[in-house]
């Protein structure tokens, strides 16, 4: 394959699938030369096996945002802040600070939490399709629920939600709209940051009131601001795109419908639906820090290096028939949460928001269908967290 077609290829899909040329670069050549214009140098992997070798190894590959702005990226102003693009030991501190808010016992805190919102918006769902006209699923079942979890999380009041959860629907976008990508980095970090201070004033009862009370003065207003930006883009988007997309599959396969609605079986199928569509299309771009090899290739001090997730999650590596959704399937563990010490960290809430949303949909709407093809629902192009624009559905 030319170089010139690996511009985009790791954020091409032919609907949930990842586009033919995806799976050949993995078996044809699995570490492969990315054209960046006007970038550094910069490799594409797409195998299941050289993927975790990139993401588990701290010591060669860094995730520091000033690689991107040394290699003539946006500046350091645009950093994002938070975990994803941190090394240690920076990362270390700020991921201990944040793990005891997501241990087994806070979850199971906030799941009657995360029931109500469901229902909430179960209920909106309802209301809206009761004149029988086709209802659009993202707007009010797959957007709300994360947005609204994750804000009670954090302790966002209810008054600003709106305004981020504008913010947080560009935050991955690519295409170059406008507010999209970079810019809506700015805008998120502007508003993150009058919500630190007001935190800081009267500290309240949610995620953040809680690091305020605790670290104080250990954490800076920006580092709070980054690791809040993090939790609630990687927290809203990425969920919102999962509960969307999954709902595609279970309404066009009665099998997934069935395990769905199996409390013993809903685990497994939310972990296949993970990683079959793998919405989170590659992972935040290392560098190597040295020389070194990956797949035979070699790879320069200083290269940029892409790790494909949706590729690497149907590589055969992980057993067969990858390219299928099997919910009693047992395999290696995926990669739709990344891998090593970047992991994300809200992995379990993702998760236990799946297992609880797609039966609460299932139930309450026993005759609900999609209202239009599957292949006419407006799949949301060029965006590293891949998704759906609308998602008409009726009953």
């Amino acid at each position: 394959m030319p170089e010139t077609t690996l511009t985009l290829v790791q954020f091409l899909r032919d609907g949930l699938d990842p586009v033919p040329e995806l799976a050949r670069l993995r078996v044809q050549r699995p570490v492969s030369p990315l054209l960046i214009p006007n970038g550094p140098t910069a490799w594409l992997i797409t195998s299941y096996r050289d993927v975790r070798a990139v993401l588990g190894d701290v010591e060669t590959f860094s995730n520091d945002f000033g690689n991107l702005a040394g290699a003539g990226g946006p500046s350091e102003d645009r950093d994002p802040g938070g975990l994803g693009f941190a090394d240690p030991p920076k990362h270390t501190r700020l991921r201990k600070m944040l793990t005891p808010e997501f241990t087994a016992r806070r979850l199971r805190e906030l799941e009657p939490r995360i029931v109500a919102v469901i229902d909430e918006c179960l209920d909106n769902t309802a209301a809206a399709g009761a004149n029988g006209e086709p209802v659009d699923l993202v707007r009010t079942f797959a957007h709300p629920i994360p947005s609204l979890v994750i804000c009670e999380l954090l302790g966002v009041p209810a008054d600003e939600r709106a305004d981020f959860q504008r913010i947080s629907n560009n935050r991955f976008d690519l295409s170059g709209a406008p507010d999209g990508g970079l810019d809506a980095v700015g805008q998120s970090l502007e508003f993150l940051g009058g919500l630190v201070g007001r935190q800081r004033a009267e500290p309240g009862d949610g995620l953040l009131g809680r690091l305020i009370r605790e670290y104080g003065d250990d954490l800076t207003d920006r580092e709070l601001a980054g690791l809040a930006d993090g939790l609630l883009t990687g927290g809203h988007d990425t969920t919102a795109s999962m509960l969307a997309l999954g709902t595609v599959l279970l309404l066009e396969n009665p099998g997934y419908r069935e395990a769905a609605l199996d409390p013993a079986r809903v685990g497994g199928l939310v972990d296949e639906l993970l990683r079959y569509i793998s919405v989170v299309q590659v992972a935040f771009p290392r560098w190597a820090r040295r020389d070194t090899e990956i797949g035979g290739q070699r790879i320069g001090a200083g290269d940029m290096v892409i790790c494909s997730l949706s590729g690497a999650n149907r590589d055969q590596e992980l057993g067969p028939d990858m390219d299928r959704v099997d919910p009693d399937r047992e395999v290696k563990p995926h990669l739709a949460f990344g891998f090593g010490i970047h992991h994300c960290v809200g992995a379990q809430l993702a998760r236990r928001e799946m297992a609880i949303a797609y039966p609460a949909l299932l139930r309450r709407f026993p005759t609900l269908r999609l209202a239009a093809p599957p292949e006419e629902l407006g799949y949301r192009p060029f965006s590293i967290v891949y998704g759906v624009g609308s998602l008409p559905v009726t009953w």
